[in-house]
């Protein structure tokens, strides 16, 4: 594996995953020691050359020698290229570069939706595009409705069993009944609430995958899986108020996403 020498990666040290995946960079020697910088903190040598408000978007990769930058999944590319040239044709393959450079910018333009920050220090933020944001939606409300209704037959006997479509409106009407309430009251927030409402009701769905993943050598037991379904939403109720109170929305909106489930938890129960 070869080192990528004399470049600097650009993150954003407000962001987990950006911190994680560009430490690794240099860590295993991809990149050299002075490999990564926090935009946050851009070298003055490096400043002239970048675009600024796209290195907030799009992680940037300077070569400190000739002055070139790129961006977003070009830089990504091109420090995998560089180590392995192994993948080197697939990582210059148009149709996959166009295809990843897709799902880089879902991820990138929800990256604070999908792992909020307590603060915003820097003065340029990520800009937001509200077709991603949409998307994110979509996405998570189709994953999440996947996994419940692969869910639901294990809680057969405490709970009706419901048609195919049930989780699907369950959880889409969630979002139709929270987005109501944040649009009366922090209309402004109305997209970055309902980014970080999904992202909490997608990551305790994933939570739900090794019961169902169980549940094939444990014998039908509906009490079990209910209090398992129980515990999974408590974590995602404590979820919610820390994500509220870094929204600073207050205790609204985590009321009225209670009052939800709860009457649809009275609906199932009928």
């Amino acid at each position: 594996m070869k080192t990528l020498a004399n470049h600097t990666i650009l993150y954003d040290a407000e962001c987990p995953m950006c911190h994680i995946y560009t430490k690794a960079f240099v860590r295993t020697g991809m990149l050299d020691a002075h490999g990564r910088e926090a935009y946050q903190q851009m070298p003055e040598d490096i400043c002239p050359y970048v675009d600024r408000q796209r290195a907030v978007n799009e992680i940037a990769l300077v070569d400190k020698t000739s002055g070139e930058v790129s961006y977003g999944i070009q830089s990504l590319f091109k420090i995998i290229a560089y180590s392995f040239p192994l993948f080197k044709p697939l990582l210059h393959f148009k149709p996959f570069i166009w295809l990843m450079s897709k799902v880089y910018a879902f991820i990138s333009y929800n990256r604070r939706v999908i792992i909020p920050v307590s603060s915003n220090h820097s003065d340029i933020q990520p800009t937001f595009k509200k077709h991603y944001r949409i998307a994110y939606l979509l996405f998570t409300w189709l994953i999440t409705s996947v996994i419940l209704s692969h869910y639901a037959p294990l809680l057969n006997g405490v709970v009706s069993p419901g048609n195919g479509y049930r989780e699907y409106l369950i959880c889409g009407g969630q979002i139709i009944f929270q987005a109501a309430i944040i649009s009366l009251v922090a209309h402004n927030k109305l997209w970055k609430y309902l980014g970080n409402l999904m992202t909490i009701s997608f990551a305790g769905s994933l939570l739900l995958l090794p019961a169902i993943a169980a549940s094939k050598w444990l014998n039908h037991q509906p009490l079990l899986f209910t209090g398992y379904f129980m515990l999974i939403a408590a974590m995602m109720f404590l979820e919610h108020i820390r994500r509220s109170k870094l929204l600073n929305i207050g205790w609204g909106l985590t009321c009225t996403w209670v009052i939800y489930r709860l009457l649809v938890l009275v609906l199932l129960l009928v």
